[in-house]
């Protein structure tokens, strides 16, 4: 208790954006209070009690950002014990189809259990009390062998009516349906993700390279005073302003990213990297400038300082020395963010003029929100410099990015993928309702959406930036409330602006909702490492095979090897199909067995023998349980199945078609089988096989109703 009060403290003091457990005691100390509190089976911990006194200390944005990932950090332990039951769970089809077979176990073994009794009884009155044999000792082998028979009948009853088939088939039907995903582009690391997929009731999408190219061109750029719609002619930028811009651009960008020449002829130039830095860089190559120079000339590790990209700054820097040791800082980002950092602004001249609030919500209205608007991704690129000495605090963050100067804005295009809309529209009328979750800007984000039909102008929906989304979702204290959470998920349908946590929770707050009478089934995609905590909570996580990271890809459940939007379509198409072809071999399986135990049960009890011999009956349950399995389990889909709604996790294995379609059957081969057995001998006009006496040869009466009976199964399959 103690250390988790002095662990409050800490955290009450630190700075807004550090994390609380900074040094070993603390963090062990965290991991112990988490511990603790999985112990008293509580969620709440004092981290998070802590974090959330922090929050509203300090209200900022920042603070917002990050609280929910502690919360995230506190409960870690108790969702990998979750994880690691949840990989052991069955699938919901298997645990459907094991309590199934159990029930048909059981009524099997009642089945067998009355033909042996019935036929024991029948022998032993009829022979010792109506025809008044006596036991005599001479007889016993043979009374002994009409009992094993008696036995024999009713185990092959037994081996009968079990279908064990069943699991082979779903096995069968999962790997092959996985082998043939493969081509579709689905790499299947869970085989239970496949059939899973049949049941998705919503898909929560990234925006970037999976509803788009992730090609990013800058396609329109405001610099000196003037909003070009298209790329400027380089004539028509001032020096001073070209050179800063391609500096800025070149210096602060990761040297990795790199625009290299097309692999073949005529092709468009291969990005490499950060797909936004590339749109960057491609934008100077459009400027008819180089950026290759500037970057031999500044080589990495003369870079002074680099603050990397985060969610939380959404910008990144870096310092550099120039020659007079003075020094400069070039920094880009979300447009929105970076701007209001900005007191100055480049104008025609090259020369910064004052950059005052107005200006900025001016520009914001005149120049951001068009470009939103047109679904284009908005980076401002701003530089400052500092005296050489006193040399700057620089880990004081907050004091380094601010006063910048705008060098310019630009809107960065990543076209939607040509095949995405229909893709969308496919899901809609399968029943699936496609959200996209994104870190853009709002307005880029619902351009996209309507662009590719995720929202149609007119309908009622939500579009929300994260700080909505939490501010709606949270109470007084700043937890996450269920209820709240459930007045926003059915109707959102663009989440922008959004960190990981907030795709956690929504993903989170969507499968632990209670508002529709079927559990919703959630299937997500994700990239980043960031996506990792929304992959693992989601039933089904696609991770992205070329823009994924390892951590991702670790978390999910299917990759997409292209990375497309449409192989989800695809995933859910074979989905429903492994459960359709499940259905289809369950009712053919089940008339088998109901047949052929029918017919051994009265056949049994009519005659003292069953009509099916032994060795026949383990021969069509062989011949049928397996081949007709694989040929039933194996069909490929086709698009039809995605005209339907989802079925629900609670739908009953055998639908009441399938009942009718079962019954009817069963009915049907029943009549002719026994029509055969009773009045067959004089149809064909051949000797009758029944009563036959102990270790006669097969006669063709039987043959022939074994004949018919395999046939009509046949026939039954097709």
């Amino acid at each position: 208790e103690e250390e988790e009060k002095k662990d409050k403290k800490g955290v009450k003091k630190g700075d807004g954006l550090q994390l609380p457990a900074t040094d070993g005691a603390a963090a062990s100390n965290a991991a112990d209070s988490a511990n603790a509190s999985l112990v008293n089976g509580k969620m709440q911990d004092g981290n998070v009690d802590a974090s959330q006194s922090k929050a509203k200390q300090q209200d900022g944005a920042a603070a917002m950002e990050m609280q929910p990932l502690k919360s995230a950090e506190g409960g870690d332990a108790d969702d990998r014990k979750k994880a690691s039951m949840h990989k052991k769970e069955k699938s919901v089809l298997q645990g459907k189809l094991t309590k199934l077979a159990v029930q048909i176990g059981k009524a099997g073994l009642v089945m067998s259990a009355i033909t042996v009794i019935i036929l024991v009884l029948y022998f032993t009155v009829d022979t010792f009390v109506v025809n008044k044999k006596p036991w005599l000792p001479e007889c016993t082998p043979v009374y002994v062998q009409y009992f094993v028979k008696f036995f024999i009948i009713g185990v092959t009853v037994l081996v009968v009516a079990v279908p064990e088939g069943l699991p082979l088939a779903v096995t069968i039907s999962l790997a092959y349906s996985v082998k043939k995903m493969m081509k579709d582009n689905n790499l299947v690391r869970h085989l239970d993700a496949c059939e899973t997929m049949g049941n998705a009731t919503a898909i929560c999408s990234d925006k970037t390279g999976t509803l788009t190219t992730n090609r990013m061109t800058v396609v329109q750029a405001y610099v000196g005073d003037v909003h070009y719609k298209e790329i400027p002619d380089p004539s028509s930028i001032n020096t001073k302003t070209m050179e800063l811009l391609v500096n800025a651009i070149a210096i602060n960008s990761a040297y990795t990213t790199k625009i290299l020449p097309p692999e073949k002829e005529g092709a468009l130039p291969r990005q490499v990297g950060n797909k936004t830095e590339c749109g960057l860089l491609g934008f100077v190559l459009d400027l008819k400038q180089d950026y290759e120079p500037v970057r031999s000339q500044m080589p990495e590790e003369k870079l002074y300082k680099v603050y990397t990209f985060n969610s939380v700054r959404k910008s990144m820097s870096t310092v550099i020395k120039l020659p007079d040791e003075s020094f400069r800082m070039y920094s880009k980002g979300a447009s929105e963010i970076v701007l209001k950092k900005c007191c100055k602004i480049l104008n025609g001249a090259g020369e910064p003029r004052v950059f005052r609030p107005r200006d900025r919500d001016e520009m914001v209205k005149k120049v951001i929100e068009p470009m939103a608007c047109d679904g284009l991704r908005t980076i401002c690129v701003a530089y400052r410099d500092f005296p050489s000495s006193p040399e700057p605090d620089w880990d004081n963050e907050n004091d380094i990015l601010n006063e910048l100067t705008c060098i310019c804005v630009v809107g960065i295009e990543d076209p939607v993928r040509p095949e995405v809309p229909e893709a969308i529209r496919k899901c809609q009328r399968a029943g699936i309702t496609v959200r996209m979750v994104t870190g853009d800007n709002i307005n880029t984000a619902r351009a996209i959406a309507i662009k590719c039909g995720i929202i149609h102008p007119g309908e009622d929906f939500l579009c929300l930036e994260g700080k909505e989304f939490n501010r709606r979702i949270r109470n007084e204290k700043g937890e996450i409330e269920q209820e709240r959470i459930d007045k926003i998920w059915p109707k959102l349908r663009v989440l922008a602006r959004s960190s990981p946590t907030d795709k956690h929770t929504l993903v989170k707050g969507i499968i632990d909702s209670t508002h529709t009478e079927q559990r919703q089934v959630v299937a997500v995609t994700g990239d980043g490492t960031n996506d990792g905590p929304a992959l693992k909570k989601a039933d089904v996580g696609f991770a992205m095979g070329i823009a994924g990271t390892d951590v991702a890809k670790e978390a999910s459940d299917i990759i997409l090897t292209d990375d497309n939007f449409s192989s989800i379509v695809k995933a859910v198409m074979w989905g429903r199909n492994v459960y359709d072809s499940i259905s289809k071999f369950l009712q053919f399986q089940l008339t088998v067995n109901v047949v052929a135990v029918i017919v051994a049960f009265t056949g049994a009890c009519i005659t003292q023998d069953s009509p099916l011999k032994a060795v026949q009956m383990l021969w069509v349950n062989l011949i049928m349980d397996t081949f007709a399995s694989l040929a039933l389990a194996t069909e490929p889909p086709t698009e039809t199945l995605l005209l339907r709604k989802p079925y629900g996790r609670n739908k009953p294995l055998i639908s009441r078609t399938m009942m009718k379609n079962i019954l009817g059957h069963a009915v049907y081969q029943l009549a002719l089988i026994f029509t055969l057995l009773f009045v067959g001998e004089k149809m064909f006009q051949i000797d009758s096989g029944r009563n036959a006496p102990l270790h006669s040869p097969p006669s063709e009466h039987y043959t022939i109703i074994f004949n018919t009976f395999v046939m009509m199964q046949l026939f039954n399959e097709i």
